[in-house]
């Protein structure tokens, strides 16, 4: 009887944590890399532990891992894992001889010499390096026979609201694009010991809800100060009874039984598998301030700070009523294969969105282009219902002419009516036409706004983004394990509503003292509603500066200002530091993408990658044995940046929730912070994301007819 209620609760544990899902199965996910031929023996993923931090505007998430070597000989361990959105790897420590030892920034090639060379000469050595956009692979040499290895790596990202919405994803599902990764490596993605996700989110808006779509029994806790915790692990507490001893061993031979009369609370923990992402929602509550928030650092008065500025803006943004020619170019090439379900689903749910007076036409692509469509369709139930259909038989195979598609879609369009173009493609063009400068002469020839669903992790972010800004577009990134709802949420304000054109943000300090240089932030032209602008810089001195947003909105000219102080000194958050670095190693990029690599761009990537801790297409982190450092030449910059960080980590984690609003004595905005309205019917799953993620899309199409008269 107990063996059987043991296995009850085993299955409710994993039941709980959810860590897989239909959509995902046959993707790849983070592990152990082996690789496919031959017989060498495996090492197991035995411990995986993530927690993560939502505050002042950013995340911070470590994940804790423990190999274990199971054989009788020494072995490399490779790990793998998707590139998060916008993540800077700021920490990866190795455990050497019992003490963690924490990594170095320095040139890539560099660092896969100098591990190259102490792992031959047997001495411990571990690596981390971004395999261009697609993951982080890090390696550890030995693991020794019959132990452990213990790993750390930490990244930070922005935290940014969209609609009063905001979103963290854990990526664990791998895109399955990298062809020739795939047919040498097999991942072993099974954590056989400990599972845990632990998530804090510290604001200083109230929090209205907390969800994880893939994952419904999350532990979701709101805490006295306003703050709320997510837990999820893979263990099931099993109440133990000597009595049932016999049963149990039969089943559980591992399980040990305490010799004792009284019933005994052990827990028990079952394999899962890392190959779902991990989405948390949080939906804030309605009715806040749009405002200006400021977290800055500086220790010294009289050195250099730095600073986020993000803006939440709440402007005169008036419906959008007219129809327009919406364009889809589907990718259905073979590294679609996981998400093509998705893709179909959403399209579908789409479809059902336009109004009477839209039109559209789908392309799919993959070796090849081709059209489903014949010619641009008026919107009645009988087309879209036909035309759904037919999406919903789209198979995913072959390779990838996205140029191909695309061209023919932007072809596609009548000069004479509103429309745009809705990509929806992992981005891995590896047929036709594949140089990212041709993309983006592309973009510049034809006068047309692109608006891109980049599906899965592993998508080829470095084309897209650039490519759907160029067009004053936006690129939403899509998980296979993502939320209806939750998107929803982040986009509904975005049917009916204008936005803001050609916007410009002037920080012009008006106290003689205070200096502000180095300012990092997107090169986004145009802010649609609900979305909050972030920028990063420096600062000298202390005073007080003038903050402008300005733009066009339908033609017409505004303005918001506000005024407020730059302080003397603040030691909160040591991190600002890094994701200025990141923001201005990102800008580097972008400008390298567009206008092509140069030594100049590229050292700075490197010198802003070591100075400030950062893990680049450029750079990697290694780690040696302590003494290995100073032998090597390598400063220990780094070591220094993060006990400087986890010091005030600490200090935080041991403070209330406090706000970072700095325009409550002048307002910079006249409205309220847009956030959606809930929908009356509700519902949610895996597949719907990409279906109001596109009808939120389409309807930005009305913006170009204004923007077309205002230009006449």
């Amino acid at each position: 009887m107990f063996a059987s209620k043991l296995k009850n609760n085993l299955i409710a544990g994993a039941s709980a944590l959810a860590l897989t899902c239909a959509a995902a199965g046959t993707a790849n996910a983070a592990g152990l890399m082996t690789p496919s031929t031959g017989n060498l023996p495996k090492l197991e993923l035995r411990d995986h532990n993530v927690r993560v931090v939502v505050e002042d505007g950013y995340a911070i998430t470590t994940i804790e891992q423990q190999f274990t070597n199971p054989n009788a000989t020494d072995l490399e361990a490779v790990y793998s894992f998707p590139v998060p959105e916008d993540a800077a790897v700021s920490e990866f420590t190795y455990w050497i001889s019992g003490k963690p030892v924490t990594g170095e920034i320095v040139e890539k090639e560099r660092a896969r010499k100098i591990y190259a060379d102490e792992k031959q000469a047997g001495r411990e050595v571990g690596i981390t390096e971004q395999d261009d956009y697609k993951s982080f692979d890090m390696k550890v040499w030995p693991v020794k026979a019959n132990t452990n290895v213990r790993v750390r790596l930490s990244y930070i990202q922005p935290a940014k609201l969209d609609t009063g919405i905001g979103r963290f994803v854990y990526p664990l599902e791998e895109g399955g694009v990298d062809e020739q990764k795939l047919s040498f490596w097999t991942a072993d993605e099974t954590v056989t010991g400990s599972f845990t996700f632990d998530l804090d989110l510290k604001t200083d808006y109230p929090i209205e809800a907390l969800r994880l779509p893939a994952h419904p029994s999350a532990q979701i806790t709101q805490n006295a100060d306003k703050s709320w915790t997510v837990h999820l692990d893979n263990s099931a507490t099993a109440r133990r009874n000597p009595a049932d001893r016999p049963a149990l061993l039969a089943t559980s031979p591992t399980v040990v039984i305490e010799e004792e009369d009284a019933v005994t609370a052990t827990p028990v923990r079952s394999p899962v598998r890392l190959d779902t992402d991990i989405n948390v929602y949080w939906r804030q509550a309605p009715g806040q301030p749009a405002r200006v928030d400021l977290v800055p650092h500086k220790v010294d008065a009289a050195e250099r700070g730095t600073f986020a500025l993000t803006l939440t803006p709440g402007m005169e943004l008036q419906p959008i009523t007219e129809g327009r020619d919406w364009v889809f170019v589907l990718d259905r090439s073979g590294s679609m294969k996981s998400k093509v379900a998705t893709l179909a689903e959403g399209v579908t749910r789409a479809l059902g969105k336009l109004r009477a007076n839209d039109r559209f036409r789908i392309f799919i692509f993959n070796n090849t282009a081709s059209e489903l469509t014949y010619g641009f369709q008026a919107v009645t139930a009988q087309t879209v219902q036909q035309n759904a259909a037919a999406v919903q038989t789209v198979q995913a195979t072959g390779g990838t002419n996205l140029f191909a598609g695309l061209s023919m879609g932007m072809n596609a369009l009548d000069a004479d009516r509103t429309g745009a173009i809705i990509l929806v493609t992992d981005g891995v063009a590896n047929v036709g036409v594949t140089e990212n400068r041709k993309f983006f002469e592309l973009a510049k020839k034809n006068d047309v706004r692109l608006f891109t669903a980049i599906m899965g992790n592993s998508a080829n972010r470095p084309l897209l983004e650039p490519l759907t800004r160029l067009s004053n577009g936006t690129a939403v990134s899509v998980s296979n394990s993502d939320d209806v709802v939750g998107v929803l949420l982040n986009a509904t304000t975005k049917v009916t509503h204008k936005a803001l054109h050609g916007l410009s943000i002037d920080v012009k300090p008006v106290d003689g003292s205070l200096r502000v240089a180095d300012i990092a932030r997107d090169d986004i032209r145009t802010l649609y509603n609900g979305e909050q602008l972030v920028l990063f810089g420096h600062y000298w001195n202390a005073g007080a500066a003038e903050v402008t947003l300005s733009g066009k909105i339908s033609g017409r000219p505004v303005n918001y200002t506000t005024r407020f102080d730059f302080p003397k000194v603040a030691d909160r958050n040591p991190e600002i530091e890094r994701l200025w670095a990141y923001q201005t190693i990102e800008m580097d990029l972008y400008r390298m993408s567009i206008l092509g690599a140069d030594a100049d761009t590229k050292q700075s990537v490197i010198d802003v990658s070591k100075e400030f801790g950062i893990v680049s297409p450029y750079t990697s982190m290694v780690t040696v044995r302590e003494e290995r450092f100073a032998e090597l030449g390598i400063a220990r910059t780094n070591k220094q940046r993060l006990e400087t960080e986890k010091k005030a980590q600490t200090r935080r984690a041991n403070q209330p929730v406090r706000t970072n609003r700095v325009d409550s004595a002048k307002p910079m905005f006249p409205s309220t912070q847009p956030t959606y309205k809930r929908p009356s019917g509700g519902g949610s799953g895996n597949l719907g994301i990409l279906g109001v993620l596109l009808a939120a899309i389409a309807s930005l199409f009305g913006l170009r007819a204004r923007n077309i008269t205002a230009r006449r």
